[in-house]
């Protein structure tokens, strides 16, 4: 894996805060972040979603995509936000 995938692999996750989005303005320093093994440790807990939100050309140009992740349109975070059970943790992985 090279070095700016492993950086792109430090993903927020922010639980609840991703649906108040609509209502509150937060910036990137205020998003929690996690290391690769981090994740790596949480994908077989069950508990954890992992949302590929890169751009479509990102998306579609990349050689490195996570195993099991969903893939939603960054721009549309308000329609598919609310589809995810508030009781689960969001790994978002963009570029």
């Amino acid at each position: 894996m090279s070095k700016r995938s492993i950086f792109n692999f430090l993903v927020a996750w922010t639980g609840l805060t991703l649906f108040s989005l609509s209502t509150f303005a937060i910036t990137v320093a205020d998003v929690p972040r996690m290391t690769k093994e981090e994740l790596r440790s949480r994908l077989s807990d069950g508990n954890t979603v992992v949302i590929d939100v890169r751009t479509s050309y990102d998306w579609d140009n990349s050689d490195s995509k996570i195993f099991g992740a969903i893939r939603e349109n960054p721009q549309d975070v308000l329609s598919w936000a609310k589809k995810y059970p508030k009781e689960k943790i969001l790994v978002l992985y963009c570029s």
